[in-house]
């Protein structure tokens, strides 16, 4: 159920907020109209127009009691300078011999049971012909009674201020919530971006500390958060590059001792193990300079790609490259351009065609690797990414590399807020997806 509500509300913390102060108020409102009109506004007019009704039944009787033309033009000239109704009378005339419409409106209902009540004599009336009068029709004994009364008579004035004074109240308390509200939610919106940016690897300056007691200790703990992050990298970092660089010294003297050897096969072993040792230093090293506080800049990542893939076919690999769309983001360039040679070599360690398509989905920048390789089994496509794991030690062959290409690569992109995925290639081998946010 919550889950279906929360389709139909605003994405943003402002509208959400927003809406928690505008519900109820507009609740208020929909409960005091209900009120008015069926409470105040349905006395008010029941009394007005029965006021309009006892002017006319009272007229009507003062005739009946005071006949003769004279005196009934005295009684029309009082009622016209005491009540704002003005009567005039129609002798010999007989009102159409046709009921009254059923009054719709509530106006008209009212109005048709004060005179039924009060005037208790054949009438009609018409509300819609005149814009500021009411026509009242009554028939008398040899004669009709038309009597006009201006609308405002029937009407109350309260009914227009009072919806003005909602309409009003109800913009300035929307004003003063929503200025009141972007006030609160700037510092959530600061907070939120200086995360986004650190996790796409991205300087950023220290949200400010404002707003409520809340917000503050959240921005506190995300400072303290990144701070901590940032000292753990930096010591892994010098850890990392001091172990490499002190295991070249014992390597160093074990290749001059290897050299006052003789030739033979173990010789020749332990001339192998002693490369590989070193190329697994400078893998460290490498991805040591990588975490090593690279700042991030804007740069154009078609551009990159294209570079890295002309560095490829240098060297003498066969790569198809399309690019559809790239954009210009801040990124750490160099350790970007490490995580495309990786994958490029480790592309072409294993295939002899390489294809590569990048474009932009939505949020996204996408690289797309696809080779014509043996391709990687569903269940080894995450252990793959592990440190110093080799698929080709467990399958009796030997291609190069350590095993830390593709941990590197992951690493590099993950730090940029991005992540890689594996997949089946349309070509039959490996498909690789970099994906790096916008």
């Amino acid at each position: 159920m919550a889950g279906r509500l929360d389709r139909f509300l605003p994405r943003t913390l402002f509208a959400r907020s927003l809406l928690i102060i505008v519900m109820p108020l507009i609740l208020l409102q929909i409960v005091s109209t209900w009120i008015f009109y069926e409470r105040h506004w349905h006395i008010i007019m029941k009394r007005l127009a029965a006021g309009v009704a006892g002017e006319i039944g009272l007229i009507i009787d003062a005739m009946d009691r005071f006949p003769g033309d004279d005196a009934q033009g005295a009684l029309l000239k009082l009622l016209a300078e005491r009540t704002d109704l003005r009567a005039t009378i129609a002798p010999g005339a007989i009102l159409p011999n046709r009921p009254q419409p059923e009054p719709t409106a509530g106006l008209d209902r009212l109005l048709a049971r004060e005179l039924t009540h009060r005037v208790r004599r054949p009438f009609q009336f018409d509300t819609a012909a005149y814009e500021d009068e009411i026509l009242i029709r009554v028939q008398l004994k040899d004669s009709v009674l038309n009597v006009v009364t201006p609308r405002r008579r029937l009407f109350s004035s309260t009914t227009t201020f009072w919806a003005l004074w909602m309409v009003g109240t109800s913009m300035i308390l929307f004003a003063v919530a929503g200025l009141f509200m972007r006030n609160q939610i700037r510092p959530i919106r600061r907070l939120a971006e200086a995360a986004d940016a650190y996790g796409k690897g991205r300087e950023a300056k220290d949200p400010k500390l404002a707003g409520a007691t809340e917000v503050r200790r959240a921005t506190v703990a995300f400072r303290r958060m990144r701070e901590r992050i940032r000292r753990q990298i930096t010591q892994r970092t010098e850890m990392l590059a001091g172990v490499s660089h002190d295991l070249r010294t014992p390597l160093s003297r074990m290749k001059v001792a290897l050299a006052l050897l003789p030739e033979n096969d173990d010789a020749r072993e332990l001339h192998a193990d002693i490369a590989e040792m070193e190329a697994m230093l400078e893998a460290y090293l490498a991805f040591a300079r990588g975490e090593g506080g690279e700042a991030a800049v804007e740069t154009d990542l078609g551009e990159l790609v294209e570079d890295v893939v002309t560095g490829a076919r240098r060297a003498g690999a066969s790569i198809d490259l399309r690019i559809v769309s790239a954009p210009r983001i801040p990124v750490q360039a160099t350790a970007i351009r490490r995580c495309l040679v990786n994958l490029i070599d480790n592309a072409m360690r294993y295939a002899g065609q390489v294809w590569i398509v990048c474009r932009e989905q939505g949020e996204w920048f996408e690289i797309g690797i696809d080779d014509d390789g043996p391709g990687v089994p569903a269940a080894d496509r995450e252990k793959v990414f592990r440190p110093f794991y080799r698929r080709d030690r467990s399958h009796g062959g030997k291609t190069g590399g350590i095993g830390l290409g593709l941990s590197i690569a992951r690493d590099v992109v993950q730090s940029h807020g991005g992540d890689i995925y594996l997949g089946d290639s349309p070509e039959g081998g490996l498909g690789v997806r970099v994906r790096l946010p916008v």
